[in-house]
């Protein structure tokens, strides 16, 4: 499994509460990109509309050798999941405060997947929470180690 992009800003603004695999649409010239590492899911999102879910803002730079037929860097681009569970996680996605993230990009085999997280928003004093804790974590792994 080769990891293109993270999102890892998205672990802490908000709480991953669940995941899913998605395979993604892509032409020809956003594979060779993604092949060369040329992905950034910085404030990209997912939508589900009429059955069918979508990754917005997801930017894929323009292959380096392609030609005038090259993609557009920002465009829609459908997600490919069976259609229980679009129903199971749009169902999720609509309650108050949740929202559908993309958290990382890479291929497996040949095909390129994204992985989808079911996110919901922390709040200032989670997020300072979160760093003293993990903070704390790395000090005690650091003092376990000196002994």
């Amino acid at each position: 499994m080769k990891i293109v992009a993270q999102n890892r800003k998205a672990f802490h603004d908000y709480t991953i509460e669940e995941t899913l695999e998605a395979g993604i649409l892509l032409t020809g010239t956003e594979v060779k990109s993604l092949r060369d590492g040329k992905a950034n899911l910085k404030d990209s999102y997912v939508i589900v509309k009429d059955a069918a879910a979508f990754l917005l803002n997801c930017h894929i730079s323009p292959y380096t050798h392609g030609n005038i037929m090259n993609h557009d860097p920002l465009r829609t681009r459908k997600l490919l999941l069976h259609k229980k569970e679009i129903i199971r996680v749009q169902e999720k996605a609509a309650q108050k405060g949740y929202s559908l993230i993309p958290l990382k990009i890479y291929f497996k085999g040949s095909y390129a997947k994204v992985e989808i997280g079911l996110a919901k928003g922390k709040k200032q004093y989670e997020k300072r929470e979160s760093i003293k804790k993990r903070e704390a974590d790395r000090e005690i792994e650091r003092a376990m180690k000196s002994r």
